[in-house]
């Protein structure tokens, strides 16, 4: 598995458990340099901090369905550290490098690598809204180079709005931080912003495009809202830690899309569970490098969204979560 350069000693850093062991056969076998049959081009929009244990599912589901890497499967992995300006460069490079499939994440990324290649099978494990945002033709009927798995983030908007409307009384202003240079996250913004307004939610935005912003937005959300809904994209997830701590500094409870966002000190997210969702793209992976053509494989919808409490976050917050809906939590975080 090749890595590039500048990200190679993070992921080592980063490696535990499944991902330890699954580095370290990486690397016996670059040692013997065997004959590779298929390569996959890995396009992580974030870091290996973010991402990598997710990556590792992908890769543990690969070896179930008998691809192995050095054996009959090449992998190459890239890490665009969050910053959207990475991809294009990425997704060319894996056109230049001739790989046999791309696997990516986020819809950004996703539009960067169908925009490097009409030609070379795309797969993308999580992609918030693909069809609003122009990734494929249809769920049903992808068309195209691309396919993978929805996280429909978008129609879970309303539901987000209530969960939050449920654990903090008197929820009025919400403040919503966006990276408008994001089409998916423009598009959850709108979804947001009229849902807000069924429900009576006075909305004010805080507009993020580099990881500099951030500060001087906590500093203008303070004493303007109630809560804050955070939609997910790369930059966002790369710099989860720091958005949770400004969060918290500001005493502002936090709606997430997914999980891992909770386990770094958000109070509550509603969504799909990447981990499976990486999984599950090992296997549009699998029957691509079987024959199989994109355009025939539906997309995939979620059938479960989870909910997910953080109850550390909750009592620094002074919030008394109701108890039918921790009974009603998929996971509760102590």
């Amino acid at each position: 598995m090749q890595f590039d350069q500048p990200n190679r000693r993070e992921f080592i850093a980063l490696s535990a458990g499944a991902t330890v062991a699954w580095l370290g056969a990486a690397r016996a076998q670059q040692v013997r340099k065997p004959t590779i049959g298929s390569t996959i081009g890995f396009l992580g929009a974030t870091t290996p901090a973010a991402d990598g244990l997710r990556f590792a599912a992908f890769v543990q589901r690969l070896r179930e369905l008998d691809w192995t890497e050095g054996r009959n499967v090449a992998i190459e992995v890239r890490w665009a550290q969050g910053r959207n300006e990475r991809l294009a460069a990425i997704a060319t490079e894996f056109v230049q490098l001739k790989v046999d499939v791309i696997l990516t994440h986020t819809t950004p990324a996703v539009l960067a690598a169908k925009q490097a290649t009409s030609v070379i099978p795309i797969v993308f494990a999580t992609a918030g809204d693909p069809v609003g945002t122009g990734v494929v033709a249809s769920l049903a009927r992808p068309g195209g180079n691309v396919t993978g798995l929805s996280s429909q983030a978008t129609d879970t908007v309303g539901k987000r709005l209530e969960l939050l409307r449920e654990i903090v009384p008197g929820l009025r202003r919400l403040a919503v931080l966006a990276n408008v240079a994001s089409t998916f996250a423009v598009l959850e913004l709108r979804e947001v912003q009229a849902a807000a307004r069924t429900v009576g939610l006075d909305v004010v935005t805080f507009e993020i495009r580099r990881a500099e912003d951030f500060v001087p937005a906590f500093e203008a959300v303070k004493g303007r809202a109630d809560a804050l809904y955070v939609i997910l994209d790369p930059l966002m997830n790369s710099n989860r830690v720091r958005i949770n701590t400004l969060a918290l500094g500001a005493r502002l409870p936090t709606m997430h899309t997914v999980r891992e966002l909770v386990e770094t000190g958000g109070l509550m997210s509603y969504g799909t569970n990447w981990p499976n969702q990486f999984r599950r793209a090992a296997d549009y992976v699998d029957k691509i490098l079987r024959g199989a053509k994109p355009a025939d494989l539906p997309v995939e919808q979620p059938t479960k969204f989870d909910l997910v409490i953080n109850l550390t976050t909750a009592k620094a917050l002074d919030l008394a979560i109701p108890v039918p809906l921790l009974a009603r939590a998929d996971e509760v975080l102590e």
